[in-house]
């Protein structure tokens, strides 16, 4: 029952049916986050305040900026044959952060303000959103773990992070701050961004595999910590996107553990299988007539998987995490997610 049912869950994961981007593909504007151009590239781009970097983390374009910093400052630890930074394993952030925007996942669900509507501020990213708040975890720890690692050189500035209008206490803002909030996730994603420099030197054993181990770690962390504290938040949402959100949570443990790669291309094919809107009441995979076989069969199998994984009190992602254990485990898993879904 436990190998069966985590095949079905990673056949239907697989990419492997889409159309495959390719390298070329990096150029592509719809490829991108939207409003990539427009997003900060460096830490001069925002604005200075009492001597410090000041970044509203509440608005998309400059949540947006943190990933878009890292990437720039971390590129040179990446293949320089990949056109546009493509190999860079970071990409994953900046793509689903692009994803939730788009699928309006971090405007305001609970219709109290005009966050994030059309109607409204479009760029806003509501405290309101179970969606962006577990993406903080997953913006600012990871920059802020950058900057303690030393990623941007010497800065002449602190930096610092705004709070949200409200629940400022569930949110840290600074690297002190976070450090005495987090320490745990801030060493995590800190302990990313030492080593990346070592990617690729001869005279170093460090390899790739370490590199996305070493992020997938910081990642699911995150997760785990904030999964618990916005709980209550899942009440905003209609009863099938709080279960999709619930059950891409788990599945991103089972991802992790194969130390999947989230370059640029393969983050975007993975994102094909995603619901490109909010799952609402009625939707019901895999019969949502307004999605794709596959974005069907990928919300039903996340559910199969949530679902098998809380039966066995959480035995089947150890035993995956077991398989999962050694090079060649995790080259099957990754070949699992890849070509199951065509077979």
């Amino acid at each position: 029952f436990v190998i069966l049912a985590v095949l079905i869950a990673t056949a239907a994961l697989s990419p492997a049916t889409a159309t495959a981007w390719g390298e070329n593909d990096a150029t592509r504007e719809g490829a991108y986050p939207p409003l990539w151009d427009r997003a900060p590239a460096t830490l001069m781009d925002y604005p200075v305040k009492d001597n410090k970097i000041v970044i509203n983390a509440w608005n998309y374009l400059q949540r947006l900026g943190m990933y878009k910093t890292l990437l720039k400052s971390s590129d040179r630890y990446f293949p320089a044959s990949r056109s546009q930074n493509a190999a860079n394993i970071l990409w994953g952030l900046p793509l689903q952060h692009g994803w939730q925007f788009r699928t309006g996942r971090l405007a305001d669900p609970s219709s109290a303000s005009s966050c994030g509507h059309e109607e409204g501020d479009l760029l806003c990213i509501s405290v309101r959103s179970w969606w962006s708040c577990m993406n903080y975890y997953l913006a600012a720890i990871p920059f802020l773990g950058a900057v303690e690692a030393g990623l941007f050189g010497q800065l002449p500035y602190e930096v610092e992070i705004l709070p949200p209008e409200e629940q400022g206490a569930d949110f840290c803002y600074s690297v002190a701050d976070c450090r005495a909030h987090f320490p745990e996730l801030m060493d995590n994603w800190k302990a990313y961004f030492e080593v990346i420099p070592f990617l690729y030197l001869s005279n170093f054993s460090f390899e790739l595999d370490d590199a996305l181990g070493l992020m997938w770690k910081a990642h699911v962390s995150s997760i785990a910590y904030s999964l618990p504290k916005f709980q209550g938040s899942l009440k905003y949402l209609p009863g099938p996107e709080a279960t999709f959100g619930a059950d891409w949570a788990n599945a991103v443990d089972f991802i992790a553990a194969t130390h999947f790669s989230t370059d640029f291309v393969t983050t975007n094919d993975f994102q094909t299988y995603l619901p490109q809107r909010m799952l609402v009441k009625g939707d019901v995979p895999p019969l949502i007539s307004d999605f794709s076989l596959q974005q069907n069969r990928v919300l039903l199998s996340m559910s199969v998987l949530h679902k098998a994984n809380q039966l066995t009190g959480g035995l089947l992602l150890k035993l995956w995490q077991k398989v999962m254990s050694t090079a060649a485990g995790r080259e099957m898993g990754r070949e699992l997610i890849e070509n199951l879904a065509s077979s």
